[in-house]
């Protein structure tokens, strides 16, 4: 039986830390290689070069400090070197750089890949929606699954107990990602509903800017509470507004309900939402002040989703995504959030 081979698309922090859970997996399995190929954007950290370190470390010292890597793990700073002979390609990059990787991919994957997209977000404008699974399958021509849960990338990298979602049209790949992914700490649940998984994960962040707003301003866990069941109501209304056959208990899987409670406690756009709040900065400059070369999420799926609205004459069926776009673009008060809702 041909084993597969695993490559890792992506090495910051949520990256890394499924690094060392499927690094981990593939020595435990007979259906996998036992070296997962990791693509790590070179940069220079402490005068050596980020692949060297962790190689030679097995720890990402600047996205996942602390957290030791599988020697299974091998980083690798050139893309086609990473993902050369690779049968699942696991995309968990920021989502602004997607449609450049899978150019750079196509005609340089295997025929057989399969790949699984763990990246948050909606490829969303006045044109339309699309999904990133879809520009990924689109643009390579294999099938694509996504993986989506409430998964603070640093608790799951010290195993704290915490569950995931995989969305998967083929039971076979749902199958063997289930292997791959799964362990006692991180609790995997396989769906067919694979837009409803997906936008979960997309639309949360904005939400979670509307939690930290609500922190920053002191309104304290009544009207942050609000704001989450309106923004869940909110998600559901986009989700079957736009895309057939999106189920509503997938709202209720991790990818949903447990997603937007974790995002909205302790992520890292409710923590800028917040910030912005004290200080006033706008959240450009606060996400290079705070997140260590991170990027916000939440902001550009607020702006990709408030023109998508706007082309449909819809924004005021969505009155909290409007007014988190207005706060966070168009320089709303952040006391504005709690209007006309």
């Amino acid at each position: 039986m041909t084993k597969e081979k695993v490559a890792l698309i992506g090495s910051g922090n949520w990256g890394s830390a499924i690094a060392k859970i499927v690094g981990s997996n593939v020595l435990k399995s007979f259906d996998f290689d036992q070296e997962v190929r990791m693509w790590v954007f070179e940069e220079i950290v402490n005068g050596r070069k980020l692949t060297e370190l962790i190689n030679t470390e097995h720890e990402n010292v600047k996205y996942l400090p602390g957290i030791k890597l599988p020697e299974s793990v091998v980083a690798v700073p050139e893309l086609l070197e990473c993902v050369k002979d690779a049968t699942i390609l696991i995309f968990v990059v920021p989502h602004q750089f997607l449609k450049g990787i899978c150019k750079s991919l196509l005609g340089n994957i295997r025929p057989d890949a399969k790949a699984i997209s763990l990246i948050k977000g909606l490829d969303a404008s006045a044109s339309g929606l699309r999904l990133f699974s879809h520009i990924i399958s689109e643009v390579l021509d294999i099938e694509v699954s996504v993986l989506s849960g409430a998964n603070i990338a640093n608790e799951v990298a010290e195993e704290h107990f915490c569950e995931t979602t995989i969305g998967s049209r083929q039971k076979d790949d749902g199958e063997t990602y289930f292997k791959l992914f799964n362990t006692p700490y991180f609790r995997v649940t396989v769906v067919d509903d694979v837009a409803g998984v997906e936008i979960c994960g997309a639309l949360k962040n904005i939400v979670a800017i509307g939690a930290g707003i609500i922190d920053g301003l002191r309104l304290g866990e009544n009207t942050k509470a609000a704001i989450m069941r309106i923004g869940l109501m909110e998600m559901k209304r986009f989700a079957c507004s736009f895309w057939s056959g999106v189920r509503e208990e997938t709202f209720y899987e991790s990818c949903g309900v447990a997603d937007l409670i974790t995002t909205c406690a302790g992520g890292r756009n409710r923590k800028v939402a917040e910030a912005h709040v004290a200080t006033g900065k706008p959240f450009d400059q606060l996400e290079r002040e705070m997140l260590n070369g991170q990027k916000l999420q939440g902001t550009l799926a607020a702006q990709e989703v408030h023109e998508f609205l706007k082309a449909k004459k819809m924004t005021e069926e969505f009155p909290l995504f409007t007014r988190i776009y207005q706060i966070v673009y168009e320089g709303a008060p952040p006391q504005a959030i709690v209007e006309g809702l």
